[in-house]
Order: C-alpha cells, then sequence, then structure tokens
C-alpha cells in the first residue's frame, strides 16, 4: 500500500515524500489505519520493521490538525534505552519537517545542562516527549512536567522494559495520564507479562501481529549437544584455537552473565558483562569500548539482544537457550549485519534444553547442525528432545522408566 492511500495529511504526506517514503511496509499498513481511528493497539513486531513510523505517523498526523491544547506535553513515548529514544527523536524530526509538531527527548547519562533542556522543552509544551521510563519520573517527582492532558501514550518495546525492571514505573506514569488517552503499545514478543500489561493499561485494544521472519541464511547456525558443565570447557577451547573477536555470548539471567564474564576474565580473555544492573553511563561505556574493539567478547542478556547496532558481529553464542524462539532469533541477528553479511551462530544445548531447542528448530523449518564435541572434553549425550519434554520452567519429565519418586543426581549447573 502506498502512503497516500492513507487518511494522512497532505503536510504529513509531503514530510514522507521529502524522505522518499512511498510504500508502507506491513506493520505500518495495519497499524496506521486503526490509531487513525483512536482505538488502543497491541502490536506484535520486531525492529526494522518500521515500527517507529507505524505510530509516529499517526500521532503527528492528529496532533498536526491543531486541536490539541497548546502549551501541554499531547503525547508521550517510552523506550526502554537512550539510544531507542534518540532515534525516535531523530524520526519524529524528519516526519514532521512541514509540520507545527514539536518533540523533546528526555533521558538519563547525561549532564546538569541537558537535564535544563529537557526540562525547558517540556515546560514549553513540547507536544511530543519521547522518555526512559526512570528519566521521565524523575522530572516528574521534580514537577516540571504535566501529562495530565496527554492524547497518546505509546509503549516502543514493552518486553525490553519489563525485562529491565521497569514495570512499576510505567505503572506510575500511566496513573498521570488522562483516561481518555490513547494508550499504544509495540512489542517484539508476546510473553505472559505482556499479555498481563496489556490487560491493564489498554482499553479493548485491536490485536495485530506481523510474523517474525526467519533469520538470514547468511548466518551459518550450529549447536553443540553437551552436558552444562561441558559448556565452559567448549568455550574456552574455541577461543583458545582462534582468537575471539567481536564475540557476543548470550545468557537469558544476569546472574549467569556476570559468572560467566567472571569466569572468562580469569582465564585471561578481554571480556565485559552488559545486563540491566549496569548504569546507563556504564552500559555506554561498555558499548564503546567494544565498537572500538578494545573489548574482544561481550556477554550479555536478552535485555540488550535487540539494542546492539554494530556491524561485524563475527560470532554469536547462545550459551543457554532463549526463552522464545523469537528471542533466538533477535539473538543470531546481531551477526551478518555488516559488509561481508556473512555470519556464524554457536548454540550450547544441554540435556535440560533440549526440547527448548527443537521448539527453535522447529519454528525455522530445518534441522540446525550439531557439531561433533572434542573427545578431549568427555562424553556427550545424544540428542533426544522427545525424552526430555519441559513441563514448566526448569523442570523435566523423566524418560519412561525413572520412578519420579527418586531424586536422580542433579548435574552441577
Amino acid at each position: 500500500m502506498r502512503f497516500d492511500e492513507l487518511k494522512l495529511e497532505d503536510d504529513v504526506l509531503d514530510g514522507l515524500d521529502a524522505m522518499n517514503f512511498q510504500e508502507t511496509t506491513p506493520v505500518q499498513e495495519l497499524t496506521i489505519p486503526v490509531i487513525l481511528e483512536g482505538k488502543d493497539i497491541i502490536a506484535c513486531a520486531q525492529t526494522g520493521t518500521g515500527k517507529t513510523a507505524a505510530y509516529v505517523l499517526p500521532v503527528i498526523n492528529e496532533l498536526s490538525k491543531g486541536t490539541h491544547p497548546a502549551n501541554f506535553v499531547n503525547a508521550v513515548i517510552m523506550a526502554p534505552t537512550r539510544e531507542l529514544a534518540q532515534q525516535i527523536d531523530q524520526q519524529i524530526e524528519g516526519f514532521s519537517y512541514f509540520l507545527p509538531v514539536s518533540a523533546v527527548a528526555v533521558y538519563g547519562g547525561t549532564d546538569g545542562v541537558a537535564w535544563e533542556q529537557q526540562k525547558r522543552g517540556m515546560q514549553m509544551g513540547a507536544d511530543i516527549v519521547i522518555a526512559t521510563p526512570g528519566r521521565l519520573l524523575s522530572h516528574i517527582k521534580m514537577g516540571t512536567v504535566d501529562l495530565s492532558h496527554a492524547s497518546f501514550f505509546i509503549l516502543d518495546e514493552a518486553d525490553r522494559m519489563l525485562d529491565m525492571g521497569f514495570y512499576d514505573d510505567i505503572m506510575m506514569i500511566q496513573k498521570l495520564l488522562p483516561p481518555t488517552c490513547q494508550t499504544i503499545m509495540f512489542s517484539a514478543t508476546m510473553p505472559p507479562k505482556i499479555r498481563t500489561l496489556a490487560k491493564t493499561i489498554l482499553k479493548e485494544p485491536e490485536e495485530i501481529k506481523i510474523a517474525i521472519s526467519k533469520p538470514p541464511e547468511s548466518i551459518m547456525q550450529t549447536a553443540y549437544v553437551c552436558y552444562e558443565p561441558q559448556k565452559i570447557k567448549i568455550l574456552e577451547k574455541l577461543f583458545k584455537d582462534s582468537r575471539p573477536q567481536r564475540v557476543i555470548i548470550f545468557s537469558s539471567s544476569k546472574m549467569k552473565v556476570k559468572e560467566l564474564n567472571a569466569t572468562l576474565k580469569r582465564l585471561k580473555f578481554n571480556v565485559a558483562a552488559m545486563h540491566s544492573d549496569l548504569e546507563q553511563s556504564q552500559r555506554e561505556e561498555v558499548m564503546k569500548e567494544f565498537k572500538n574493539g578494545r573489548i574482544d567478547i561481550l556477554v550479555a542478556t536478552d535485555v540488550v539482544a535487540r539494542g546492539i547496532d554494530i556491524n561485524d558481529i563475527k560470532l554469536v553464542v547462545n550459551y543457554d537457550i532463549p526463552h522464545d524462539p523469537e528471542d533466538y532469533v533477535h539473538r543470531i541477528g546481531r551477526t551478518a549485519r555488516g559488509t561481508n553479511g556473512v555470519g556464524l551462530a554457536i548454540t550450547f544445548v544441554s540435556i535440560e534444553e533440549q526440547a527448548a531447542f527443537k521448539r527453535i528448530e522447529n519454528f525455522l523449518e530445518k534441522e540446525v547442525y550439531k557439531i561433533p564435541i572434542d573427545p578431549s572434553l568427555g562424553p556427550a549425550p545424544l540428542y533426544e528432545p522427545e525424552k526430555h519434554t519441559v513441563r514448566g520452567r526448569g523442570r523435566r519429565i523423566p524418560p519412561k522408566g525413572q520412578g519420579r519418586g527418586r531424586n536422580p543426581r542433579r548435574r552441577p549447573s
């Protein structure tokens, strides 16, 4: 569909034309008409599908009509990180070039001058505030922002914000909005906690889901079927055989990220950790060092799986299996983004994770090649996911013949 087929104002279309935007993406085609109708919406869409324009365009379209109160904040866009807030702000600046619509980005990790600029922008009545939850709450507590006239509340990458522990912040901000406020939620995945949040803050929402794309064929996907204690040994051998450069290792818990980071440091590898316990300034410093090549290995949680925008990542390692196939795609999608367009992804699959990895293979509609483990690391388990069906997190149904009353010896993890 073409943008000029949508019910957008001429000045909005002029801005799109100036930016050479002609055809809508699927998420834009499905969501823009619904948002223009004033309905709440929950949309599941990946990064890179054009989702920012999907909510920015209808919002600035409505604000451009001059029917919203002047000198008040009329739209609040929540983003999990400073980087995303900046990207959204830049897109709004481009789309609203021909429109009397103003915006201000509000995020932490800045000095007092930036705080005053953000404060002044909101007090002067910026139409749109793009903010990270913690920073916006700080301004609210200082009395520098009034959200009582807002007509739009948008949550971008809502799943990531919840992973970063922003649920309470979001709810505190949402309670300051008028009951008539239209709420728009975008999330890359749709776990139960997102559905719970949607039921709490959305009113009879339309649900739109854009099918998640498969990883590009340029990513060579491989796996090691192993016992849990063998994972670090495989990693050590991999990195001793070939010096690691521009490697990301993903784990599903920040505790394991911290432990793995410490272990790799003891093994004399050039490594740093990235997780939600770090301050914004610390995360920025780690990313800067990684981008500049002064850090070879980045150990990270899924919190940053969709937030790392670095080309030429040579290897992605899934130290453990992500909770959802969508997270697997996001993780390995960090590689194969450079000029050469090729990448390698390696996944470690313990016995307890075999059923989860089989779900990923079913989603991919192909079998991932299993690399034989070096005999020096000991025998490896067979890949028999049907015998290790998971029932709930961390529980495994034992194969036939094992009594449920036994307390089988647990392997260290």
